[in-house]
C-alpha cells in the first residue's frame, strides 16, 4: 500500500514540477483535494507518506516512479528465484517438446540464454521455411546425416533427463513462453550456436545479439512475422 501509494504520489509531484513557471500558480483547492472525503485515519496516513516523500531526493523519487513492480511478469522472468517460485509447469506434447530442448541445448545457460534458445524455436515455428509446430521444428533432421537441427538430437546420446532440477525450470521457461511470453531478446532471431564453433551460414545472417555461450542470428530473407509478442 505505502509503495503503491508513494508511486502515485511521487507521479504526481513530478508531473507538477514539470509544468515550470507558467504552472506556478496553481493551487490544490479543498475541491479538487483527493484526502477532502476520506476517514482521519486514512487522511492520516495519506499525510505521512506525504511526508516521507517529501524527504527523498529526486533521485530516489524517479527511481521509485520508474521501476516496474515486482510482480511484472516480463521484468521478473530472468528472476532465479521469481522462476523458482512459480508453479511446477504442465504440458501437452508441444511443451514436452520445448522442455527438453531446453533442457538439452541450455540448461546450462542464464535464465536469459534459456529464454533466448525458446525464442528461437517458436520464431522457427512462425516462419513458413520451418514447420508450424514446436516437435515438428525440434525434431527436423533427426537421423538424417548432417541435417539435424538441434544438435543433442545428433550426439548419438540417449536423451536421458538426470538434472530434475534444470528440468523442472526450463519447464517452466517452456510454459511462460508457449503461454505467450513477449519475445524481446534475440530480435527475432532463428539460428544460434555456440562461440566454441564457427559455421558458414554465420558469415552471411545478421546476428542479433550474444548471450552467454550462444551467438543469435536472423536470416533476413526468412525472419520471422512476431519478432516482438
Amino acid at each position: 500500500m505505502f509503495v503503491q501509494t508513494c508511486r502515485a504520489v511521487a507521479a504526481g509531484m513530478f508531473l507538477f514540477t514539470s509544468v515550470g513557471a507558467a504552472g506556478a500558480d496553481m493551487v490544490l483547492s479543498q475541491s479538487n483535494d483527493p484526502t477532502a472525503d476520506l476517514g482521519a485515519s486514512l487522511k492520516n496516513m495519506v499525510s505521512a507518506e506525504r511526508r516521507a516523500i517529501s524527504g527523498m531526493s529526486g533521485n530516489r523519487l524517479k527511481k521509485l516512479v520508474e521501476t516496474p513492480v515486482a510482480g511484472d511478469v516480463a521484468v521478473s522472468r530472468f528472476n532465479l528465484g521469481w522462476l523458482d517460485a512459480q508453479p511446477v509447469a504442465k504440458g501437452d506434447r508441444e511443451w514436452s517438446c520445448l522442455a527438453e530442448a531446453l533442457y538439452f541445448e541450455a540448461r546450462g545457460e542464464s535464465l536469459r540464454g534459456i529464454f533466448a534458445v525458446a525464442e528461437v524455436i517458436l520464431n522457427r515455428v512462425d516462419t513458413t521455411r520451418y514447420p508450424n509446430s514446436v516437435c515438428a521444428v525440434i525434431n527436423q533432421g533427426t537421423g538424417e546425416r548432417y541435417r539435424c537441427q538441434f544438435s543433442y538430437n545428433c550426439d548419438g546420446k540417449a536423451e536421458t533427463i538426470t538434472e530434475p532440477r534444470a528440468y523442472e525450470r526450463v519447464g517452466k521457461v517452456a510454459r511462460l513462453m508457449l503461454d505467450g511470453m513477449p519475445r524481446t531478446l534475440t530480435d527475432g532471431a532463428t539460428y544460434y550456436h555456440t562461440k566454441a564453433v564457427n559455421p558458414r551460414w554465420s558469415r552471411v545472417f545478421d546476428r542479433t545479439v550474444t548471450i552467454d555461450d550462444h551467438h543469435f542470428y536472423r536470416n533476413p530473407v526468412y525472419a520471422s512475422n512476431s519478432q516482438v509478442r
